[in-house]
């Protein structure tokens, strides 16, 4: 859990880790701030897939991927069922949730029939920082826009809502998510928000957004606010440059 004791959230837009030149991965300066977060040299970090239907390809690399740092990794998987005995008791015992990407309508879905949805909220509150990207940015605000319908992007307003705001994520990557979250955020099917270009984190303490962090120095963070009927306005916001690993 975070020393400081308060809830922190790190939504990522994408590129939380970066291919590694050997059909593998490597964790981005991004892991190492979420990591960070927690305070402890050692943290217990689990990860959650069920936006991917726990792919087990999916979570081999995940432990590959997070080997090279100092952790207590574990991971928390719904298919073809919990493989933990109690959920609540093993997520709130950790450091870190990591949440993957992929489709954030299923995982929605999943969370709530298992009841996971109102167990996160309990280790957000508790001081466990919560994090994830896509997918796992997305599922803690009000909603966004996401394309886990199919390739034409559709609004999302269902999410978990610990944060009281809209999200962008792969912004600067999908031609077609800025254009409708402003759209989205203007006619008042989302309220207003933020959004993260890729290798962009938003960190979030409680319900305030404190800081955008990236390893990538031309990335960019975006609050997105109404402006007038059906119309939003966007401001940059320059995030934190990290240092590389």
């Amino acid at each position: 859990m975070s020393t400081d004791g308060q809830p922190h959230i790190l939504a990522i837009g994408g590129g939380t880790f970066v291919p590694d030149g050997r059909e593998g991965l490597q964790p981005s300066p991004l892991l190492r701030y979420a990591f960070d977060l927690t305070g402890q040299d050692r943290p217990r970090v689990c990860f959650i897939t069920t936006a991917v239907g726990d792919d087990p390809a999916y979570i081999a690399r995940f432990y590959a991927a997070i080997s090279s740092m100092d952790a207590e990794v574990s991971h928390l998987a719904l298919f073809p069922m919990p493989n933990v005995a109690d959920m609540r008791a093993h997520l709130l015992t950790q450091d870190l949730v990591y949440v993957s990407g992929g489709s954030v309508a299923n995982l929605l879905a999943l969370w709530r029939l298992h009841g996971l949805d109102e167990i996160l909220r309990e280790a957000w509150q508790e001081g466990v920082v919560l994090s994830g990207q896509s997918a796992g940015a997305l599922c803690w605000h009000v909603g966004g826009n996401t394309d886990c319908y199919g390739p034409q992007l559709r609004p999302l307003t269902d999410g978990l809502g610990l944060l009281p705001f809209s999200c962008g994520v792969h912004y600067d990557s999908d031609p077609q998510r800025r254009p409708l979250l402003q759209q989205l955020v203007g006619e008042g099917t989302l309220p207003g928000g933020y959004a993260a270009d890729e290798g962009v984190g938003l960190h979030y303490v409680g319900t305030d957004f404190v800081q955008a962090v990236s390893y990538r120095r031309e990335a960019g963070a975006y609050r997105v606010e109404p402006d007038g009927p059906g119309t939003a306005k966007e401001y940059r916001l320059q995030p934190r440059l990290l240092a590389a690993l």
